[in-house]
């Protein structure tokens, strides 16, 4: 017995000498705790409206200010004309817009009924349900305080309109968000494994020692997966039109060579871990906690990000998938040009070439 106690008391001290151990034991219980609890959220708060008031009355004024006052919105823009809808609804800042009728305050003592117009982002589905019903509840909650409860003479109309996915089908969300997910995996765990391996099982050396460079070694390593996920992009692509009736809206071209970057970035990520990490589990480890449940979670995939924490925020900033979803729906579901994605576009051309750097520095200082 005693000598069984004392084996238990060595692998109790070989996991508390081990931080790797420790932290998979204590930490990512507690980080998926966290990260679920807060990120995993269909409530609804401050989202970004705009307000097209034609009317300029009393009544209008009082339901803004009403929308406003509220938990749940935050006033982005007041836009002058209806042209203006679409070009702040491209560009991703506003969830909805809520356009009053013209006379609405005369309308209503005249006809006993008003109308207000809200138009919401339906290229995510979920996020414009909400705003929908949470605007529809707050029109409804100041017409019985302003009318009286019971038979209302007096009724304001609240009138929802669905952009870019009028249907509100669930590929409009799913499909950015797969595409992201498995390219991210493709790349970044198959390039991270094959490179580890190599050096987990003794070949990397005589690799290095024949005539062909580290670079050289390195794109041998890399460029099938390149091809084979361009070849993925393009059967998914193909099985959203045909199959979800998902057409691809903006530029073909545009898309690809989007794709073509994000995929370059998730290789470059892949070689970087594969630098830091000794064995083919330990790279696997670090690919599939470290980016499968970020990317799902934090990426605004199937959780929007504007409902989570605001240190959540900051947090999804570094994540590249946040950033690909974003160019993905602007392309595909709402048609846009590079004029509305430059920005993510740099930001994932800064990805890609600090991990490149990185990943090039720290092969030949661990290889060489």
């Amino acid at each position: 017995m005693k000598r069984f106690l004392g084996f238990v008391r060595k692998e109790f001290l070989h996991i508390f000498r081990d931080i790797r151990t420790l932290i998979i034991i204590f930490g990512i219980p507690a980080a998926q705790i966290l990260i679920f609890g807060y990120a995993v959220s269909t409530d609804l708060k401050d989202a970004k409206i705009a307000i097209l008031d034609n009317s300029k009355d009393e009544i209008s004024r009082e339901i803004t200010g009403k929308l406003v006052s509220s938990e749940f919105f935050q006033l982005e823009a007041n836009l002058n004309s209806f042209q203006e809808v679409d070009e702040f609804l491209k560009k991703g800042n506003i969830k909805a817009v809520v356009v009053f009728e013209n006379n609405l305050g005369k309308g209503l003592i005249k006809e006993g009924q008003g109308n207000i117009n809200i138009i919401t982002d339906a290229s995510e589905p979920t996020t414009a349900r909400l705003v929908a019903a949470y605007a529809e509840s707050i029109i409804r909650d100041y017409q019985v305080k302003k009318f009286g409860t019971g038979f209302l003479p007096i009724k304001v109309q609240a009138n929802v309109r669905m952009y870019y996915n009028p249907a509100l089908e669930g590929a409009y969300m799913f499909v950015p968000g797969v595409i992201t997910l498995i390219l991210m995996l493709i790349c970044a765990l198959m390039t991270s494994v094959t490179i580890t391996r190599e050096k987990e099982f003794g070949t990397m050396e005589v690799l290095l020692v024949s005539p062909l460079k580290p670079i050289h070694i390195i794109l041998g390593k890399v460029i099938p997966y390149l091809l084979l996920s361009i070849v993925n992009m393009v059967i998914i692509l193909l099985m959203a039109n045909f199959v979800f009736d998902l057409p691809v809206k903006g530029s073909l071209t545009l898309l690809m060579l989007e794709s073509i970057l994000y995929i370059t970035l998730a290789l470059s990520l892949g070689i970087t871990i594969s630098t830091v990490s000794s064995n083919m589990q330990q790279a696997m480890f670090i690919s599939l906690i470290g980016l499968l449940l970020p990317s799902l979670l934090l990426s605004g995939f199937i959780f929007p990000i504007d409902n989570m924490p605001i240190a959540y925020h900051y947090i999804s900033l570094i994540m590249p998938p946040r950033w690909f979803i974003i160019i993905l729906k602007n392309i595909m579901v709402k048609g846009t040009g590079i004029m509305f994605v430059w920005k993510e576009t740099l930001i994932l051309l800064g990805m890609t070439l600090f991990f490149i750097g990185i990943s090039a520095k720290k092969f030949k200082i661990r290889l060489e």
